[in-house]
């Protein structure tokens, strides 16, 4: 597991990196990074499953603690797991585009 900062996240989303959201559904709904997946941290045991194993799943929060420690977890089961440094509050401050609503 490694942390990742905002600007080599920006570069892997652009590719089409695989993105978990690991904030509550309400959080989410507010503003989230485009295609990113919506996995509440107390959920995340039942989705790892689903998960891909082949490449770099990248993890994101509102600030970077929840991430980092779902990262760890997903480490831990074999996922090459990567915690976005600063979060989605870091996100948007950087001036970088969220989208609204339940839908990735």
């Amino acid at each position: 597991m490694r942390e990742v900062n905002l600007t080599d996240f920006a570069a892997a989303h652009a590719d089409g990196a695989t993105v978990v959201d690991v904030r509550e559904p309400f959080e989410y709904v507010e503003g989230h990074v485009a295609g990113a997946r919506l996995v509440p941290l107390a959920q995340l045991p039942t989705a790892v499953r689903d998960l891909p194993r082949s490449r770099p799943v990248y993890v994101i929060c509102a600030s970077g603690n929840r991430s980092l420690t779902a990262a760890q977890f997903l480490a831990r089961a074999g996922i090459d797991a990567r915690s976005v440094s600063g979060g989605i509050g870091g996100w948007v401050r950087s001036g970088r585009p969220v989208v609204a609503g339940p839908d990735a």
